[in-house]
């Protein structure tokens, strides 16, 4: 009798172990998107992804954010690689791109063809995702300016993913949140950047964790 009590508390004690390592093993959140998410011209610390991974830390969430942003990449480049990058495992995808479509006037129904087909392979895989838009520079004309706009609230409804309209918002042409370029937030900027995504980034962690 005494060795079964032994051997039901030794199964009992490393099942606990197991199951409370599953429980506090991070979750792996891809980030994709181009220099905005890269940190073109910032300290490796004081960019988007790891801006936002401190923020993450500080409030205990269990999530471990791996940057896969490209300088100068477009959506059709994040088309053509983003198969291959998810061949490793991941929990969920953050998609932020669009920015060098707009800059190089890009027609918007190929980059909504482009977001849409990664959308749907995401949606298709069951992958948790989160898509942060991005918004033309009203210097393209108004025509282009409303289509490329209405990309990113029309793809986020159809696809019933987490959303945040506009990855510049309070950003966008502010010289003291800018790099000399007037195109590439700095440091303050990416902070200004995360307080405004954080509360929409909390919602679509809770989702992953829950």
């Amino acid at each position: 009798m005494n060795y079964i009590i032994k051997l039901n508390f030794t199964i009992f004690f490393f099942l606990s172990i197991f199951v409370n390592i599953a429980y506090s093993k991070s979750l792996k959140v891809v980030v994709f998107g181009d220099s905005l998410i890269a940190g073109y011209g910032l300290l490796k610390e004081d960019g988007f992804v790891n801006q936002l991974q401190n923020k993450v830390n500080y409030s205990k969430i269990n999530l471990k954010l791996i940057n896969s942003g490209v300088s100068g990449e477009t959506s059709t480049g994040l088309y053509n690689r983003f198969k291959w990058v998810l061949e490793e495992e991941y929990d969920a995808v953050i998609v932020s791109i669009g920015a060098n479509d707009a800059l190089r006037g890009i027609d918007p129904k190929t980059t909504y063809k482009n977001l849409e087909n990664i959308l749907i392979h995401l949606k298709k895989n069951k992958i948790p995702t989160m898509l942060i838009g991005m918004k033309a520079p009203s210097n393209l004309g108004k025509k282009y300016v409303n289509e490329f706009n209405a990309i990113y609230p029309t793809l986020s409804k159809k696809y019933n993913v987490f959303f945040f309209p506009f990855f510049l918002k309070d950003v966008a042409l502010e010289p003291t949140l800018n790099q000399t370029d007037m195109i590439h937030p700095n440091k303050k900027g990416v902070v200004k950047i995360i307080e405004n995504i954080f509360p929409y980034f909390l919602r679509f962690s809770k989702s992953l964790l829950n």
